[in-house]
């Protein structure tokens, strides 16, 4: 990954926390791998066979399925913000 691909998890953990040492919660857990997910989805586009980048792009999208299927069911206020916040499930 070159300087530019980078993804900034300190902006987005500042972004999506809970609170002021909040870096673990599923708010944060998700809005990181939807970055991941972004990142890994533009790699897919030009290496269309990188089957070991896609497998891995696969599992990511299960667990942001899974912390998202927790929060729906756990407090669907904090579920519904975090898919306005993320442009998820439009």
């Amino acid at each position: 990954m070159s300087s530019a691909e980078v993804i900034d998890k300190k902006t987005v953990v500042q972004k999506y926390r809970r609170h002021e040492t909040d870096t673990g919660s599923a708010e944060v857990q998700v809005a990181l791998q939807t970055a991941r997910i972004n990142h890994l989805t533009e790699h897919m586009k030009t290496h269309t066979k990188d089957f070991a980048s896609r497998r891995g792009l696969l599992r990511l999208v299960g667990m942001r399925s899974s912390l998202l299927k927790y929060l729906a069911t756990q407090d669907p206020a904090r579920y519904q913000d975090i898919i306005k916040a993320l442009g998820l499930r439009k």
